[in-house]
């Protein structure tokens, strides 16, 4: 599915769904005090399939349970459009965990919020179509711009063309490239940052981030050795 070819206008036509969808985004305080149970999830590919893997962590960061998903790639890697290309695996993933009674809090995604051209990244999109307060945490800016380089703990706003706060370029240890925090859906850019500093465990990722990077890289390394 790399090399996939989605025509000019197909793909105007998923920008426009991004643009009424992001009419829905929801911007507002989120306090972690009644956050008890954490959402993790990222998505690996291997061929022509994603992998994806939703953690849940309790308030205390202690791993709670781990669920797989692992679907055929159907939509090409199209920047600014990654959500259609993961929502179908993380979906899956989410509603196993909803099956057994472990919906989250709250959920962060190894992607974008709102910091995104059309203020609709995975972490947005996914926030709004199971209605839980997201947060994106991405290694790589989309969209926006910090105006001073940040400094270790010492984050910086991520502005948009207005001068619209989108969320922070944060670095969490030393020599290290800076992460880019923004909210999803039911926060804002400054919850976003204060719930996901309280995330770190010494490593560059946010806990659940880095806990369901680990899982879907373990589960890539299964199924290549399998393969052989």
């Amino acid at each position: 599915m790399e090399n996939a070819y989605l025509g000019a206008q197909a793909v105007q036509w998923f920008i426009e769904i991004q643009h009424r969808l992001s009419k829905r985004v929801i911007l507002r305080n989120l306090s972690d005090e009644y956050i008890n149970l954490i959402g993790g999830m990222d998505v690996t590919y291997l061929n022509d399939f994603a992998l994806g893997v939703f953690v849940v962590l309790d308030r205390n960061l202690n791993l709670v349970s781990v669920y797989y998903s692992e679907k055929r790639v159907t939509f090409p890697y199209i920047p600014g459009l990654l959500a259609f290309r993961e929502l179908p695996v993380l979906l899956d993933c989410f509603f196993q965990a909803k099956k057994q009674g472990q919906v989250p809090d709250i959920v962060f995604l190894d992607g974008q919020g709102i910091a995104h051209p059309r203020r609709l990244g995975v972490a947005s999109h996914f926030g709004i179509l199971v209605n839980l307060p997201t947060i994106g945490v991405a290694k790589k800016r989309l969209y926006g711009v910090c105006k001073n380089a940040p400094s270790l703990g010492t984050p910086e706003p991520l502005f948009d063309r207005n001068g619209d706060v989108l969320g922070y370029c944060y670095v969490p240890k030393p020599r290290t490239s800076p992460l880019y925090i923004s909210p999803g859906h039911l926060c804002n850019p400054e919850s976003a940052l204060k719930i996901t500093t309280k995330m770190f465990r010494g490593y560059k990722l946010p806990e659940p981030i880095r806990l369901a990077h680990h899982y879907t890289q373990r589960l890539r390394l299964e199924k290549l050795k399998r393969q052989e």
